[in-house]
């Protein structure tokens, strides 16, 4: 690991997903010989103007792969009746492997309903109930594609969790609570922080590995990192000038931290990656 005055060594979420997505190719081309095209559906209702960003980020994604994929986009004035009945028609297509509704939906629809609609063997988000309950048992299903970008970086650069502390701060479905038991599934001890947590500062000097996601700019400072710590940040804000930043002091923890990931170029891309390495899991494991 880089240990140089230059500051930490920078763990390229870019690099990684390139390399993530050759092998899902090779994959995917090894299930088109047997006659099978991994297939995704990604639904968008409403016309939220970042969710078009990420959606068509994902078809183009899956197109790259070598995999089918649908992209379906409804009005915003969709029922929750008229959703829950595509999803559940979805459910029940051969050709598609993974169904992603793309959040959030409008206030008139139940996420978690529509959640709850998909079938857990196409829930390549890994938001479904069955899922999470797999992720906290240690059966199989689809972890949620953050965290999981998350642990295939540290994975690339070397780092074994075995008895290190890590600090989660951010508790939500999406990230938080998913990051921490994959965490503490490869045997790190693992420290929850939230918007109720007292004293931040006193739970990440001790962490060999912080997770920053909230969502709130400079939540991390060079002041609250132990030297030699690994820095994941999962945050995507803007700051005065407008330029994407995480949730993490990047230019004072690089100067502190062993190893750290940009944004952006950094959990980014490997979410996207994820999605894809799923979807191909749902169609390997749907293969007669």
């Amino acid at each position: 690991m880089n240990t140089s005055t230059s500051g930490a060594q920078l763990i390229d979420g870019v690099a990684l997903s390139q390399k993530l997505r050759t092998d899902v190719t090779a994959r995917a081309q090894a299930l088109k010989a047997r006659g099978i095209t991994p297939g995704l559906a990604v639904i968008l209702v409403g016309d939220n103007p970042a969710s078009q960003v990420y959606v068509r980020n994902k078809v183009k994604g899956c197109q790259d792969c070598g995999f089918h994929s649908v992209l379906e986009k409804y009005d915003a004035s969709m029922t929750e009746s008229e959703l829950l009945a595509r999803i559940e028609a979805l459910n029940h297509d051969p050709a598609i492997h993974g169904i992603l509704v793309q959040l959030p939906v409008p206030k008139h629809i139940n996420a978690a309903k529509v959640i709850e609609a998909i079938s857990p063997a196409k829930d390549v988000d890994g938001f479904h109930v069955a899922s999470a309950g797999a992720l906290m048992t240690g059966m199989p299903g689809f972890w949620p594609c953050t965290p999981y970008g998350c642990m295939k970086m540290l994975e690339s650069i070397g780092y074994d969790l075995r008895g290190k502390h890590a600090v989660v701060i951010g508790r939500s479905n999406i990230v938080g609570k998913p990051m921490a038991l994959m965490l503490l599934e490869k045997n790190a001890t693992v420290t929850l922080c939230h918007s109720a947590t007292h004293n931040l500062k006193a739970m990440t000097l001790q962490a060999d590995v912080i997770v920053a996601a909230v969502g709130k700019r400079n939540v991390l400072t060079a002041d609250m990192v132990k030297p030699g710590a690994v820095v994941l940040d999962v945050g995507m804000n803007r700051n005065d000038e407008g330029k994407l930043c995480g949730d993490v002091d990047f230019e004072g923890v690089r100067q502190v931290a062993s190893a750290i990931t940009p944004v952006p170029g950094g959990v980014g891309p490997m979410t996207i990656t994820m999605l894809l390495v799923n979807t191909l899991e749902a169609a390997e494991r749907a293969a007669p």
